[in-house]
């Protein structure tokens, strides 16, 4: 059985760095993106099982992300994983409504995260229930 491959698209290297770190020492392959753009970029090019996408991104945000990912019919159901130091209540409703499997705040709990990847991948695209994890 081949590892699932996971996006993270996130500016913040420290994050990138630790999430590749967790994610890895559990079996995920990972690759990143440091903006919507080349996150747009990464996406096509390795079409990955699942996206760790933060909303507060350079340039463009997280919703423009996702947004995109749903006109490619290649990438259109791969399961997104919000994470964000945005505001919870402002952001949180809309990254659902937008696709989002689950918002998480910053900073994000490897544990909790790890249990939220397992709980998308698992989950088919069909039975969508999002999750809201507010670890605050």
């Amino acid at each position: 059985m081949s590892n699932k491959k996971i996006l993270i698209v996130d500016d913040d290297p420290d994050v990138r760095r630790g999430m590749h770190v967790r994610l890895t020492a559990n079996h995920y392959d990972t690759f990143f993106a440091a903006d919507a753009l080349s996150g747009m970029a990464e996406a096509l090019r390795h079409v990955p099982d699942l996206i760790v996408l933060d909303l507060g991104l350079p340039a463009r945000d997280g919703f423009v992300v996702m947004e995109r990912l749903k006109t490619i019919p290649s990438l259109a159901a791969i399961p997104i994983i919000v994470v964000s130091a945005l505001d919870v209540r402002e952001n949180q409703e809309r990254a659902i409504k937008a696709g989002a499997r689950a918002f998480l705040r910053k900073p994000v709990d490897s544990v909790e995260l790890l249990a939220v990847i397992r709980q998308a991948l698992e989950q088919p695209a069909q039975a969508e229930q999002p999750a809201v994890h507010d670890l605050g």
